[in-house]
């Protein structure tokens, strides 16, 4: 009988270097608050790798936790099944180091600043820590609104794969994505983060690098107005939300909104804002001064202009 000669398959199939390159595969997001827990879910449920970096394992955790309770809630509501969750989540992986981006294609930072710190400066040295540890190829974005990214790249080596790209995730089914150029900003990586919206089914708005780009610089003047609309006691706080929801079919009104961003991001986004233009229609209203000092930042915190319960619905009579 003729002796059965095995060979490896592995000989058979395509080398590394001769496997065809998926663009994105893997995306880096530095900060995994809310708007960077929602962009691991949305890159990864679109066969994206996603690797996400914090501050310590203890936030590691808690994001994880916030994405599960997610999904969870998707699956709760038949969005999504037991077995899809299970292929999301072993697409999101966690890490304290920036050298863990190496292969990324993009990163993108997200970071929240707190109250008395210089978002500016801290979104900076993100991008200078992103440029010393992946490939110049690899493009680097901010999806801040108010800080615009030719100033974030100043010092960087490779300015022109740097890009503004804002991610609306506070309004239900929001499908815009905010680009801008900045100065050294080529059109090849302009091109490519406009591939990478259509990857996620999402639609690019091309914008003008300015502060605000168009939803902020018009949201906070809209908020600033329905405070002084509720101060001169023109209507009641619910009933201006309801205007807006019923007579410009508005998923939520301008002050359940400013609830759900956060009231001190709020504040920030009307400083950065006021910083810039000098126009006192980018003052935050004192209202909303007040709420923050008072530590009431909305959903978050569990009380703003409105209370919430644990799950961050908003408690009404009806709900007691």
């Amino acid at each position: 009988m003729a002796e059965m000669v095995v060979e490896p398959i592995e000989k058979y199939g395509l080398s590394k270097e001769s496997r065809p390159k998926i663009l994105f595969s893997k995306i880096g997001i530095v900060g995994c608050g809310s708007v960077g827990q929602e962009l691991a879910i949305t890159a990864s449920k679109h066969g994206i790798e996603v690797i996400f970096l914090e501050l310590s394992e203890e936030l590691i955790l808690h994001s994880f936790g916030e994405i599960k309770k997610e999904l969870d809630h998707e699956i709760n509501h038949w969005g999504l099944t037991p077995g899809e969750k299970t292929a999301i989540l072993s697409r999101i992986k966690g890490t304290l180091l920036y050298a863990d981006f190496h292969d990324c294609e993009l990163v993108i930072e997200t970071i929240k600043s707190k109250q008395g710190q210089s978002s500016f400066e801290l979104r900076k040295e993100v991008f200078l820590n992103i440029e010393q540890e992946v490939s110049p190829a690899c493009i680097i974005a901010t999806n801040s609104s108010t800080i615009v990214v030719t100033e974030l790249s100043s010092e960087l080596k490779h300015k022109e794969r740097c890009v503004s790209l804002h991610i609306s995730t506070t309004a239900p089914g929001a499908s815009v994505v905010e680009l801008a150029k900045g100065l050294h900003t080529t059109n090849e990586a302009y091109e490519k983060v406009i591939k990478f919206v259509k990857l996620l089914e999402k639609i690019s708005i091309p914008v003008m690098e300015s502060p605000g780009l168009v939803s902020v610089r018009l949201f906070v003047v809209l908020l600033n107005e329905a405070c002084e609309t509720l101060m001169e006691g023109v209507s009641s706080m619910e009933n201006i939300d309801l205007t807006m929801r019923s007579c410009f079919n508005m998923p939520l009104g301008p002050f359940e909104f400013a609830d759900k961003v956060g009231l001190d991001k709020v504040v920030r986004w009307m400083e950065n804002l006021y910083s810039e233009f000098g126009s006192s229609r980018y003052i935050a209203s004192p209202m909303i001064k007040k709420l923050v000092r008072a530590n009431r930042l909305g959903r978050i915190s569990g009380i703003g202009f409105y209370e919430y319960d644990a799950d961050g619905n908003k408690i009404t009579e009806e709900s007691l």
